[in-house]
Protein backbone atom coordinates (compact mmCIF):
# COMPACT_ATOMS: atom_id res chain seq x y z
CA UNK A 1 0.00 0.00 0.00
CA UNK A 2 1.47 3.41 -0.95
CA UNK A 3 2.21 5.77 1.92
CA UNK A 4 0.03 8.84 2.21
CA UNK A 5 0.79 11.92 0.14
CA UNK A 6 2.54 14.66 2.14
CA UNK A 7 0.71 17.76 3.27
CA UNK A 8 1.70 21.10 1.77
CA UNK A 9 3.77 21.90 4.85
CA UNK A 10 5.45 18.49 4.82
CA UNK A 11 6.30 18.85 1.14
CA UNK A 12 7.73 22.32 1.67
CA UNK A 13 9.89 21.02 4.54
CA UNK A 14 11.12 18.09 2.43
CA UNK A 15 12.29 20.41 -0.33
CA UNK A 16 13.78 23.00 2.00
CA UNK A 17 15.73 20.32 3.82
CA UNK A 18 17.06 18.82 0.57
CA UNK A 19 18.48 22.22 -0.40
CA UNK A 20 19.80 22.95 3.09
CA UNK A 21 21.47 19.57 3.45
CA UNK A 22 23.05 19.88 0.01
CA UNK A 23 24.59 23.24 0.92
CA UNK A 24 25.71 22.22 4.40
CA UNK A 25 27.35 19.07 3.06
CA UNK A 26 29.19 21.04 0.37
CA UNK A 27 30.64 23.22 3.13
CA UNK A 28 32.24 20.12 4.67
CA UNK A 29 35.44 19.59 2.68
CA UNK A 30 35.44 15.86 1.96
CA UNK A 31 38.19 15.95 -0.66
CA UNK A 32 39.47 12.52 -1.59
CA UNK A 33 43.02 12.70 -2.93
CA UNK A 34 43.09 9.00 -3.73
CA UNK A 35 45.53 6.40 -2.61
CA UNK A 36 45.34 3.94 0.25
CA UNK A 37 47.67 5.61 2.76
CA UNK A 38 45.78 6.64 5.93
CA UNK A 39 48.30 9.43 6.46
CA UNK A 40 46.87 11.27 3.44
CA UNK A 41 43.22 11.01 4.49
CA UNK A 42 41.57 14.15 5.79
CA UNK A 43 38.88 14.50 8.42
CA UNK A 44 36.17 15.57 6.00
CA UNK A 45 34.50 12.23 5.42
CA UNK A 46 34.24 11.61 9.16
CA UNK A 47 32.72 15.05 9.69
CA UNK A 48 30.22 14.49 6.87
CA UNK A 49 29.29 11.05 8.22
CA UNK A 50 28.74 12.55 11.67
CA UNK A 51 26.55 15.23 10.09
CA UNK A 52 24.43 12.56 8.36
CA UNK A 53 24.14 10.54 11.58
CA UNK A 54 22.96 13.61 13.50
CA UNK A 55 20.29 14.40 10.92
CA UNK A 56 19.03 10.80 11.00
CA UNK A 57 19.04 10.53 14.77
CA UNK A 58 17.08 13.79 15.07
CA UNK A 59 14.03 11.99 13.65
CA UNK A 60 14.43 8.80 15.63
CA UNK A 61 16.32 6.68 13.12
CA UNK A 62 19.21 4.51 14.33
CA UNK A 63 21.96 4.53 11.71
CA UNK A 64 24.91 2.19 11.71
CA UNK A 65 28.41 3.54 11.10
CA UNK A 66 30.92 1.12 9.60
CA UNK A 67 34.56 2.14 9.17
CA UNK A 68 36.85 0.33 6.77
CA UNK A 69 39.67 2.26 8.45
CA UNK A 70 39.64 5.15 10.91
CA UNK A 71 38.55 8.14 8.88
CA UNK A 72 36.68 6.16 6.21
CA UNK A 73 33.16 5.76 7.62
CA UNK A 74 30.03 4.74 5.76
CA UNK A 75 26.56 5.25 7.22
CA UNK A 76 23.64 2.80 6.73
CA UNK A 77 20.08 2.91 7.97
CA UNK A 78 17.08 0.78 7.00
CA UNK A 79 13.43 1.81 7.12
CA UNK A 80 11.35 -1.40 7.34
CA UNK A 81 8.73 -1.83 4.65
CA UNK A 82 5.17 -3.05 4.80
CA UNK A 83 6.05 -6.19 2.83
CA UNK A 84 9.21 -7.62 4.42
CA UNK A 85 9.23 -10.51 1.95
CA UNK A 86 9.88 -8.28 -1.05
CA UNK A 87 13.37 -7.44 -2.13
CA UNK A 88 14.56 -4.16 -0.65
CA UNK A 89 15.69 -0.99 -2.40
CA UNK A 90 18.93 0.87 -1.59
CA UNK A 91 19.12 4.63 -2.08
CA UNK A 92 22.78 5.48 -1.87
CA UNK A 93 25.22 8.33 -2.28
CA UNK A 94 28.87 8.99 -1.53
CA UNK A 95 30.17 11.64 0.84
CA UNK A 96 33.60 12.26 -0.70
CA UNK A 97 34.46 14.62 -3.57
CA UNK A 98 37.37 15.09 -5.96
CA UNK A 99 39.83 17.94 -5.31
CA UNK A 100 39.04 21.51 -6.32
CA UNK A 101 41.74 24.16 -6.88
CA UNK A 102 40.26 27.34 -5.39
CA UNK A 103 42.31 29.55 -7.73
CA UNK A 104 40.55 27.99 -10.74
CA UNK A 105 37.06 28.72 -9.46
CA UNK A 106 35.07 31.97 -9.61
CA UNK A 107 33.70 31.22 -6.10
CA UNK A 108 34.81 29.37 -2.99
CA UNK A 109 34.45 25.68 -4.01
CA UNK A 110 33.30 24.86 -0.48
CA UNK A 111 31.15 27.94 0.06
CA UNK A 112 27.85 26.57 -1.30
CA UNK A 113 26.87 30.03 -2.52
CA UNK A 114 23.60 30.48 -4.38
CA UNK A 115 24.09 32.58 -7.50
CA UNK A 116 21.37 33.06 -10.10
CA UNK A 117 19.41 30.16 -8.67
CA UNK A 118 22.39 27.78 -8.69
CA UNK A 119 24.16 26.16 -5.74
CA UNK A 120 27.90 26.36 -6.45
CA UNK A 121 30.43 24.05 -4.89
CA UNK A 122 32.45 20.88 -5.17
CA UNK A 123 29.99 18.05 -4.90
CA UNK A 124 26.99 20.07 -6.08
CA UNK A 125 26.21 17.38 -8.68
CA UNK A 126 28.72 14.72 -7.65
CA UNK A 127 26.94 14.01 -5.47
CA UNK A 128 25.91 15.98 -2.41
CA UNK A 129 22.72 17.06 -4.15
CA UNK A 130 21.54 13.44 -4.22
CA UNK A 131 22.77 12.87 -0.66
CA UNK A 132 20.76 15.90 0.43
CA UNK A 133 17.67 14.60 -1.36
CA UNK A 134 17.78 11.08 0.06
CA UNK A 135 18.57 12.38 3.54
CA UNK A 136 15.48 14.61 3.34
CA UNK A 137 13.36 11.68 2.11
CA UNK A 138 14.60 9.42 4.93
CA UNK A 139 13.69 12.08 7.49
CA UNK A 140 10.23 12.58 5.99
CA UNK A 141 9.50 8.85 6.18
CA UNK A 142 10.66 8.73 9.79
CA UNK A 143 8.51 11.71 10.76
CA UNK A 144 5.45 10.29 9.00
CA UNK A 145 5.67 7.00 10.89
CA UNK A 146 4.38 5.14 7.83
CA UNK A 147 6.00 2.06 6.40
CA UNK A 148 7.01 2.23 2.72
CA UNK A 149 5.84 -0.62 0.47
CA UNK A 150 9.13 -2.47 0.91
CA UNK A 151 12.34 -2.18 2.91
CA UNK A 152 14.40 0.88 2.11
CA UNK A 153 18.08 1.18 2.93
CA UNK A 154 19.65 4.63 2.90
CA UNK A 155 23.42 4.33 2.46
CA UNK A 156 26.05 7.06 2.55
CA UNK A 157 29.37 5.63 1.39
CA UNK A 158 32.97 6.69 1.78
CA UNK A 159 35.68 6.67 -0.89
CA UNK A 160 33.65 6.41 -4.10
CA UNK A 161 36.05 8.81 -5.81
CA UNK A 162 38.85 6.29 -5.28
CA UNK A 163 36.92 3.48 -6.99
CA UNK A 164 35.01 2.64 -3.78
CA UNK A 165 38.03 0.79 -2.35
CA UNK A 166 37.42 1.77 1.30
CA UNK A 167 33.68 2.36 0.92
CA UNK A 168 31.10 0.26 -0.91
CA UNK A 169 33.71 -2.17 -2.26
CA UNK A 170 35.10 -2.85 1.21
CA UNK A 171 31.61 -3.29 2.67
CA UNK A 172 30.62 -5.75 -0.06
CA UNK A 173 33.80 -7.78 0.42
CA UNK A 174 33.86 -7.73 4.23
CA UNK A 175 30.24 -7.31 5.32
CA UNK A 176 27.95 -8.54 2.54
CA UNK A 177 25.38 -9.47 5.20
CA UNK A 178 24.61 -5.78 5.63
CA UNK A 179 22.86 -5.90 2.27
CA UNK A 180 20.87 -9.10 2.82
CA UNK A 181 17.44 -8.83 1.26
CA UNK A 182 18.35 -5.91 -0.99
CA UNK A 183 17.71 -6.54 -4.67
CA UNK A 184 17.84 -3.11 -6.35
CA UNK A 185 19.64 0.18 -5.87
CA UNK A 186 19.54 3.73 -7.17
CA UNK A 187 22.25 6.35 -7.07
CA UNK A 188 23.90 9.09 -9.12
CA UNK A 189 24.32 10.20 -12.74
CA UNK A 190 20.89 9.40 -14.04
CA UNK A 191 17.40 10.80 -13.85
CA UNK A 192 18.41 14.23 -15.13
CA UNK A 193 16.71 15.87 -18.08
CA UNK A 194 17.73 16.84 -21.57
CA UNK A 195 15.47 18.91 -23.81
CA UNK A 196 14.39 17.62 -27.22
CA UNK A 197 12.24 19.03 -30.04
CA UNK A 198 9.13 16.83 -30.27
CA UNK A 199 8.17 16.04 -33.85
CA UNK A 200 4.43 15.60 -33.24
CA UNK A 201 3.85 18.92 -31.46
CA UNK A 202 6.74 21.09 -32.56
CA UNK A 203 7.31 21.92 -28.90
CA UNK A 204 10.27 21.15 -26.69
CA UNK A 205 9.89 18.17 -24.38
CA UNK A 206 12.10 17.05 -21.52
CA UNK A 207 13.47 13.51 -21.60
CA UNK A 208 14.88 12.13 -18.35
CA UNK A 209 17.76 9.69 -18.75
CA UNK A 210 17.71 6.73 -16.38
CA UNK A 211 21.09 5.07 -16.19
CA UNK A 212 20.58 1.36 -16.71
CA UNK A 213 24.19 0.51 -17.59
CA UNK A 214 27.68 1.79 -16.93
CA UNK A 215 31.07 1.01 -18.36
CA UNK A 216 33.60 -0.93 -16.37
CA UNK A 217 36.97 0.50 -15.42
CA UNK A 218 40.54 -0.69 -15.18
CA UNK A 219 43.08 1.51 -13.41
CA UNK A 220 46.75 0.67 -13.43
CA UNK A 221 50.24 1.34 -14.69
CA UNK A 222 52.47 0.67 -17.64
CA UNK A 223 55.85 -0.35 -16.18
CA UNK A 224 58.76 -0.22 -18.59
CA UNK A 225 62.14 -1.70 -17.69
CA UNK A 226 65.51 -1.14 -19.27
CA UNK A 227 69.22 -0.65 -18.56
CA UNK A 228 70.26 2.11 -16.20
CA UNK A 229 73.25 4.19 -17.19
CA UNK A 230 75.04 7.51 -17.51
CA UNK A 231 73.15 10.19 -19.41
CA UNK A 232 76.14 10.77 -21.71
CA UNK A 233 76.34 7.17 -22.92
CA UNK A 234 74.21 5.78 -25.80
CA UNK A 235 71.56 3.38 -24.51
CA UNK A 236 69.29 1.28 -26.70
CA UNK A 237 67.43 -0.13 -23.66
CA UNK A 238 66.14 3.15 -22.27
CA UNK A 239 63.06 2.51 -20.11
CA UNK A 240 61.64 5.96 -20.82
CA UNK A 241 61.85 5.43 -24.56
CA UNK A 242 60.23 2.01 -24.26
CA UNK A 243 57.46 3.54 -22.20
CA UNK A 244 57.03 6.31 -24.78
CA UNK A 245 56.57 3.73 -27.55
CA UNK A 246 53.91 1.95 -25.49
CA UNK A 247 52.11 5.21 -24.71
CA UNK A 248 52.11 6.18 -28.38
CA UNK A 249 50.80 2.78 -29.48
CA UNK A 250 47.94 2.90 -26.98
CA UNK A 251 47.10 6.54 -27.68
CA UNK A 252 47.02 6.00 -31.44
CA UNK A 253 44.86 2.88 -31.27
CA UNK A 254 41.40 3.54 -32.63
CA UNK A 255 38.82 1.60 -30.67
CA UNK A 256 35.90 0.54 -32.86
CA UNK A 257 32.43 1.89 -32.19
CA UNK A 258 29.95 -0.62 -30.79
CA UNK A 259 26.32 0.22 -30.07
CA UNK A 260 25.33 -1.74 -26.97
CA UNK A 261 21.66 -2.33 -26.19
CA UNK A 262 21.21 0.58 -23.77
CA UNK A 263 22.79 3.01 -26.22
CA UNK A 264 20.57 1.79 -29.05
CA UNK A 265 17.52 2.14 -26.80
CA UNK A 266 18.50 5.74 -26.03
CA UNK A 267 19.04 6.66 -29.67
CA UNK A 268 15.83 4.92 -30.75
CA UNK A 269 13.93 6.80 -28.03
CA UNK A 270 15.33 10.14 -29.15
CA UNK A 271 14.41 9.31 -32.75
CA UNK A 272 10.85 8.45 -31.69
CA UNK A 273 10.50 11.82 -29.96
CA UNK A 274 12.23 14.02 -32.51
CA UNK A 275 11.70 12.16 -35.77
CA UNK A 276 15.43 12.50 -36.46
CA UNK A 277 16.98 9.14 -37.27
CA UNK A 278 20.46 8.09 -36.31
CA UNK A 279 23.07 6.64 -38.64
CA UNK A 280 25.57 4.10 -37.30
CA UNK A 281 28.12 5.36 -39.83
CA UNK A 282 27.72 9.05 -38.95
CA UNK A 283 26.76 9.27 -35.29
CA UNK A 284 28.48 12.63 -34.76
CA UNK A 285 25.59 14.38 -36.49
CA UNK A 286 23.11 12.86 -34.02
CA UNK A 287 25.01 13.38 -30.76
CA UNK A 288 24.15 17.11 -30.37
CA UNK A 289 20.55 16.07 -29.71
CA UNK A 290 21.69 14.55 -26.41
CA UNK A 291 22.37 18.05 -25.08
CA UNK A 292 23.88 18.21 -21.62
CA UNK A 293 24.43 14.43 -21.63
CA UNK A 294 26.50 14.50 -24.81
CA UNK A 295 29.90 13.91 -23.22
CA UNK A 296 28.63 10.97 -21.17
CA UNK A 297 26.87 9.47 -24.18
CA UNK A 298 29.88 9.91 -26.48
CA UNK A 299 31.97 8.02 -23.93
CA UNK A 300 29.71 4.95 -24.22
CA UNK A 301 30.25 4.33 -27.92
CA UNK A 302 33.55 2.50 -27.56
CA UNK A 303 36.18 1.31 -25.11
CA UNK A 304 38.80 3.84 -24.10
CA UNK A 305 42.32 3.99 -22.67
CA UNK A 306 43.76 7.27 -21.41
CA UNK A 307 47.24 7.83 -20.01
CA UNK A 308 46.99 9.99 -16.92
CA UNK A 309 50.27 10.01 -14.94
CA UNK A 310 54.04 9.72 -15.48
CA UNK A 311 56.85 8.77 -13.10
CA UNK A 312 60.50 8.09 -13.86
CA UNK A 313 64.03 9.06 -13.01
CA UNK A 314 65.73 10.83 -10.13
CA UNK A 315 68.49 12.90 -11.80
CA UNK A 316 68.86 14.49 -15.20
CA UNK A 317 72.16 12.79 -16.03
CA UNK A 318 71.03 9.29 -15.03
CA UNK A 319 69.08 7.03 -17.40
CA UNK A 320 66.59 5.25 -15.12
CA UNK A 321 66.06 1.52 -15.04
CA UNK A 322 62.26 1.84 -14.86
CA UNK A 323 59.54 4.22 -16.03
CA UNK A 324 55.82 4.14 -15.32
CA UNK A 325 52.65 5.70 -16.71
CA UNK A 326 49.25 5.54 -15.08
CA UNK A 327 46.24 4.62 -17.20
CA UNK A 328 42.48 4.83 -16.89
CA UNK A 329 40.63 2.38 -19.14
CA UNK A 330 36.85 2.17 -19.50
CA UNK A 331 35.24 -0.82 -21.17
CA UNK A 332 31.76 -1.62 -22.40
CA UNK A 333 29.82 -4.46 -20.73
CA UNK A 334 31.41 -7.78 -21.70
CA UNK A 335 34.68 -6.25 -22.93
CA UNK A 336 36.91 -6.55 -19.85
CA UNK A 337 39.14 -9.44 -20.91
CA UNK A 338 39.31 -8.23 -24.50
CA UNK A 339 40.51 -4.78 -23.46
CA UNK A 340 43.16 -6.04 -21.04
CA UNK A 341 44.52 -8.41 -23.69
CA UNK A 342 44.72 -5.51 -26.15
CA UNK A 343 46.67 -3.41 -23.65
CA UNK A 344 49.24 -6.18 -23.25
CA UNK A 345 49.62 -6.41 -27.00
CA UNK A 346 49.98 -2.67 -27.55
CA UNK A 347 52.40 -2.18 -24.65
CA UNK A 348 54.99 -4.46 -26.19
CA UNK A 349 57.47 -6.95 -24.81
CA UNK A 350 59.42 -4.54 -22.59
CA UNK A 351 56.42 -2.96 -20.86
CA UNK A 352 54.35 -4.73 -18.22
CA UNK A 353 50.67 -3.87 -17.78
CA UNK A 354 49.93 -3.74 -14.05
CA UNK A 355 46.23 -3.57 -13.20
CA UNK A 356 45.67 -2.08 -9.75
CA UNK A 357 41.89 -2.00 -9.73
CA UNK A 358 38.99 -3.41 -11.74
CA UNK A 359 35.51 -1.97 -11.49
CA UNK A 360 32.99 -4.24 -13.17
CA UNK A 361 30.57 -2.97 -15.78
CA UNK A 362 26.87 -2.74 -14.91
CA UNK A 363 23.98 -3.69 -17.17
CA UNK A 364 20.61 -3.73 -15.37
CA UNK A 365 17.20 -4.53 -16.86
CA UNK A 366 15.79 -1.64 -18.87
CA UNK A 367 12.27 -2.90 -18.30
CA UNK A 368 11.22 -3.63 -14.72
CA UNK A 369 8.65 -2.53 -12.13
CA UNK A 370 11.27 -0.20 -10.63
CA UNK A 371 11.90 1.51 -13.98
CA UNK A 372 8.14 1.83 -14.39
CA UNK A 373 7.92 3.42 -10.94
CA UNK A 374 10.73 5.86 -11.74
CA UNK A 375 8.95 6.81 -14.95
CA UNK A 376 5.66 7.36 -13.14
CA UNK A 377 7.33 9.47 -10.44
CA UNK A 378 9.02 11.73 -12.98
CA UNK A 379 5.93 12.15 -15.13
CA UNK A 380 3.77 12.96 -12.12
CA UNK A 381 6.04 15.94 -11.41
CA UNK A 382 6.67 16.83 -15.07
CA UNK A 383 3.59 15.86 -17.12
CA UNK A 384 4.30 15.20 -20.77
CA UNK A 385 7.94 14.36 -20.17
CA UNK A 386 9.62 11.19 -21.44
CA UNK A 387 11.96 8.72 -19.74
CA UNK A 388 14.75 6.98 -21.65
CA UNK A 389 17.50 4.52 -20.69
CA UNK A 390 21.17 5.26 -21.20
CA UNK A 391 24.64 3.99 -20.39
CA UNK A 392 27.10 5.97 -18.25
CA UNK A 393 30.71 6.27 -19.33
CA UNK A 394 31.92 6.72 -15.73
CA UNK A 395 31.38 4.57 -12.64
CA UNK A 396 29.33 4.57 -9.43
CA UNK A 397 28.96 2.56 -6.24
CA UNK A 398 26.49 0.40 -8.13
CA UNK A 399 29.54 -1.52 -9.38
CA UNK A 400 30.42 -3.26 -6.09
CA UNK A 401 26.76 -3.68 -5.17
CA UNK A 402 26.21 -5.52 -8.46
CA UNK A 403 28.64 -8.20 -7.23
CA UNK A 404 25.91 -9.14 -4.74
CA UNK A 405 23.34 -9.46 -7.52
CA UNK A 406 21.83 -6.05 -6.78
CA UNK A 407 20.51 -4.35 -9.93
CA UNK A 408 21.78 -0.78 -9.92
CA UNK A 409 20.39 2.31 -11.60
CA UNK A 410 21.39 5.94 -11.88
CA UNK A 411 18.42 8.01 -10.77
CA UNK A 412 19.22 11.35 -9.14
CA UNK A 413 16.27 13.21 -10.69
CA UNK A 414 17.02 16.78 -11.77
CA UNK A 415 14.92 19.00 -14.01
CA UNK A 416 17.61 20.99 -15.80
CA UNK A 417 17.61 24.11 -17.98
CA UNK A 418 17.82 23.22 -21.67
CA UNK A 419 21.08 25.14 -22.12
CA UNK A 420 22.96 23.68 -19.14
CA UNK A 421 25.97 21.65 -20.30
CA UNK A 422 25.56 19.13 -17.52
CA UNK A 423 28.15 16.38 -18.00
CA UNK A 424 31.23 18.68 -17.82
CA UNK A 425 30.12 19.88 -14.36
CA UNK A 426 31.16 16.50 -12.91
CA UNK A 427 34.70 16.99 -11.56
CA UNK A 428 34.69 20.37 -13.34
CA UNK A 429 35.38 23.96 -12.34
CA UNK A 430 32.43 25.96 -10.93
CA UNK A 431 30.39 22.80 -10.38
CA UNK A 432 26.78 23.80 -9.69
CA UNK A 433 23.20 22.57 -9.53
CA UNK A 434 19.93 24.51 -9.81
CA UNK A 435 18.12 25.00 -6.51
CA UNK A 436 14.81 24.19 -8.21
CA UNK A 437 16.30 20.95 -9.57
CA UNK A 438 17.14 19.77 -6.06
CA UNK A 439 13.63 20.59 -4.89
CA UNK A 440 12.23 18.73 -7.91
CA UNK A 441 14.43 15.71 -7.22
CA UNK A 442 13.31 15.46 -3.61
CA UNK A 443 9.67 15.41 -4.71
CA UNK A 444 10.32 12.72 -7.33
CA UNK A 445 12.28 10.50 -4.95
CA UNK A 446 9.52 10.72 -2.35
CA UNK A 447 6.95 9.68 -4.94
CA UNK A 448 9.19 6.79 -5.95
CA UNK A 449 9.78 5.33 -2.50
CA UNK A 450 6.15 5.87 -1.53
CA UNK A 451 4.88 3.67 -4.35
CA UNK A 452 7.58 1.25 -5.49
Amino acid sequence: MPIAAPTADELALLQDEAVRFTRELIRIDTTNFGGNDPETWGKGETEAAEYVVERLCEVGLEPQVVESHPGRPSVLVTVPGEDRERGGLILHGHLDVVPARAEDWSVDPFGAEIIDGMIYGRGAVDMKDMVGMILAVARHLARSGQAPPRDLMFAFFADEENASVWGAQWLVENHPELFDGMTEAISEVGGYSITLPEESTGEDVRAYLVQTAEKGLAWGRLRATGRAGHGSVPNDENAIVRLAHAITAIDEHEFPIEYIASVRALFDGITEITGQGWDEQDIDRFLPLTGGARHFVAGTLRDSANLTMLESGYKVNVIPQTAEAGFDCRFLPGHQEELLALLDELAGEHVEVVVDHIGVSVDSPRESPLVDAMTAAVQAEDPGSKVLPYCLSAGTDNKPLSLLGIAGYGFAPLQLPADLDFAPLFHGVDERVPVDAVRFGARVLLRLVATC
